[in-house]
């Protein structure tokens, strides 16, 4: 007899303040999301009790009747976007990490590009993930051509390693320069280090990332050693946290560049998790607004500290070669292109010494929060204005309880004391000036995916999520000139609900550095055939069901002379020289409008990706369903543009499929307001997304 597959799929998004939910029973189709109080340092217990509460409640039973463990071993699959990577590099609470690299570039990962975190001026320092006393040399060097010029010196090898760990190193980067084009002294170094390395947590830079560029090469492997102690050793922790609770199913873990992979892979290339959890919101968007008719879309995560901006053009979302974490935290690995700044619901509010309103990058956090918590904050917030000026119900807040009610005389004294007085202004006035400036932050990060990268967001939607998001979707809306804003139907769970729709997708990039004339094609062939069979063998040991396997072929490619490649997609069943020149003069005309002729063409990368595609649920299942109410629940005093107005409450999941609601409303959920201004309308369409347009006249 054939074993019944478990039904639930749970996707966690672990936040600073909640662990965000999202479960689907693949059998019945049924979903429901829930926020539950993170618990820092015991991520398992958080959304255990999320899942326990859930399953409870779908299934008819109280949580009394049935123990945590008959329900989590129903799950066949949690999916987890983290941010515990990023974090740990934002406060520097990385393993102690060491590196041996090729005499004479110990301070490469220093000097980086020559660059500085301020353009102008002669003050700015940067400290290096990896500090220069613990950057040991050894002899040895390739060439640029693979050629081996200096066998690499394993006794000498073997004397840092050692010295290393009685200095306390964790961690270990080996990083020699050209190590892409051969990789020979580095393996045998790693295999003579195996030996007296007391952990697995050794990063081989040519393994990282085998691809031109010592410094990116440098700082994405030194990152990923001193992160692998750290993530590594949290999903362990994770994974015997939810063993204990019962779960035999698959931990997945969400990548930067939108798709899962493994926690085994997660444990030994944690680098790639870099920014997993607006990653994984970003691909929600995109399918969920797909699936209304929109394939053009800007997104907006606003949480409690920032502003998360990406852009999906034809349905897919945009992907950069590298990021920064922040100045010289380089990471070079695909992922989404995300821009970020301080502009989220705990960004505080400053006036400096010229008396320009600020708002950000400092952020209250999780804890102590905006003043209006209680907590012992008094600096006013974005949050603290929007409670002070009606749009957020002090007596019904966000979340699981963990704040029973706001507190308005705190948000009101903290904007008194923090701007108002030394602004000369009303306090509300205050308030909707700290509103305005931020508004204005959020439009210039959009303005920065859309307009600076040949976009115009007239033709776009705007689609915000998170839990602050709703509220500013309408001051969005009128600054950057989008016609149409779509409210998910729960914004601040849609990082979970990518989770669960996000694909299992595994990169790979190998340098060639060839001119195209005299590339060898059977070379290249075999090298494509070696990324395939690694990315297939990831996919084999996650013991994931996969609907069906795509595989994308890219090269990196240029004139002689240039600097700056164009990628060109590749038909694996045809590799030619002349279909290769073909795609490439292709692209750079659609990219440049014109071709250069009798230039030679370089290939400097190869690129593979295969993705995995998990099974996809239906999302109208998500919609409104049987008898809803439309009801009017009250009245709500909000001060918009230096008037009071009694605003209509609604509830927003109650709505019908084809409801309008008309501004000024307040339209409320368990994760979310939506702040409906005068002048703009919103339509529920047959997905259950909230469609907000501009009133005509």
């Amino acid at each position: 007899m054939s074993q019944v597959k478990k039904p639930w799929i749970v996707g966690v998004d672990v936040g600073g303040t909640f662990t965000d939910l999202f479960v689907l029973n693949e059998h019945t189709q049924e979903a429901q999301i829930i926020k539950v109080p993170s618990t820092r340092g015991e991520e398992a217990k958080g959304f255990m009790n999320g899942v326990a509460k859930i399953v409870s409640s779908m299934d008819g039973a109280s949580a009394e009747r049935q123990s945590a463990t008959s329900e989590v071993s129903r799950i066949s699959t949690i999916v987890h976007g983290t941010t515990v990577g990023t974090n740990a590099l934002l406060e520097r609470k990385v393993a102690k990490t060491g590196m041996i690299t090729t005499r004479g570039f110990r301070d490469v990962l220093e000097m980086r590009r020559r660059d500085r975190p301020q353009t102008w001026g002669l003050r700015g320092g940067f400290k290096p993930i990896i500090e220069r006393p613990f950057r040991r040399e050894v002899d040895e060097r390739v060439l640029a051509d693979g050629s081996i010029h200096t066998p690499v010196d394993l006794e000498q090898v073997v004397a840092q390693a050692k010295d290393l760990l009685e200095q306390g190193c964790e961690a270990l980067c080996l990083f020699f320069i050209n190590a892409y084009a051969n990789p020979l002294n580095e393996r045998q170094a790693l295999a003579a280090l195996k030996d007296i390395w007391p952990n697995p947590y050794i990063s081989v830079a040519s393994e990282v990332l085998p691809e031109i560029r010592e410094f990116e090469r440098c700082s994405t492997a030194s990152l990923n050693a001193s992160l692998q102690p750290v993530v590594g050793g949290y999903l362990r922790r994770l994974e015997s946290d939810l063993h204990q609770h019962g779960f035999e199913g698959e931990l997945l873990i969400v990548q930067s560049n939108g798709g899962v992979m493994s926690s085994q892979t997660a444990s030994e290339l944690p680098v790639r998790t870099a920014l997993s959890g607006p990653a994984a919101g970003v691909i929600a968007c995109a399918q969920v607004a797909k699936a209304s008719g929109f394939l053009d879309v800007i997104t907006g995560d606003m949480g409690g500290t920032s502003f998360d901006v990406s852009l999906i053009s034809k349905g897919q979302a945009s992907l950069s070669a590298q990021t920064s974490i922040e100045f010289g935290l380089v990471v070079r690995s695909p992922m989404i292109q995300i821009e970020t700044i301080g502009a989220g619901g705990g960004s505080i509010a400053w006036v400096d010494g010229s008396g320009m309103l600020q708002v950000g990058p400092q952020s209250a956090g999780s804890f102590p929060g905006p003043a209006c918590y209680g907590r012992g904050n008094t600096q006013a917030t974005v949050t603290d204005a929007n409670v002070l000026l009606g749009r957020i119900a002090a007596k019904r807040p966000l979340g699981a309880g963990s704040l029973q009610t706001l507190d308005v005389d705190l948000a009101k004294a903290a904007i008194q004391r923090g701007v108002a007085e030394p602004l000369g202004l009303e306090v509300h006035e205050a308030a909707e000036a700290l509103l305005t400036l931020a508004n204005a932050k959020m439009a210039g990060a959009i303005r920065l995916v859309s307009i600076e990268k040949g976009h115009d967001p007239r033709h776009f939607a705007y689609m915000p999520f998170g839990g602050g998001g709703a509220l500013h979707v309408c001051a969005m809306m009128r600054e950057v000139g989008v016609s149409v804003g779509i409210v998910p139907r729960y914004p601040g769970v849609t990082s979970a609900l990518g989770c669960v729709m996000a694909d299992m997708r595994h990169d790979a990039v190998q340098t060639l550095n060839q001119a195209l004339k005299v590339l060898d094609l059977e070379s290249l062939k075999a090298k494509i055939d070696q990324l395939s069979a690694a990315a297939q063998a990831r996919l084999d040991a996650s013991g994931v069901l996969f609907t069906e396997i795509h595989e994308v072929v890219l090269l990196d490619m240029l004139y002689q002379g240039q600097t700056h490649t164009l990628s060109v997609t590749l038909d694996p069943g045809e590799i030619t020289h002349e279909s290769v020149q073909r795609s490439f003069e292709r692209a750079y005309q659609d990219t440049f409008g014109r071709v250069l002729h009798g230039v030679s063409i370089r290939v400097l990368n190869l690129r593979y990706t295969k993705i995995g595609v998990r099974p996809k649920f239906d999302l109208s299942i998500l919609a409104p369903k049987g008898k809803t109410s439309q009801e009017v629940l009250g009245l709500q005093r909000i001060y918009h543009q230096k008037l009071w107005w009694d605003v209509p409450r609604w509830d927003r999941l109650a709505l019908a499929i084809g409801a309008v609601v008309h501004g000024p409303a307040i339209l409320e959920q368990g994760d979310t307001t939506v702040w409906l201004e005068p002048g703009f309308k919103g339509t529920v369409d047959e997905m259950g997304l909230l469609l907000i347009t501009v009133e005509q006249a």
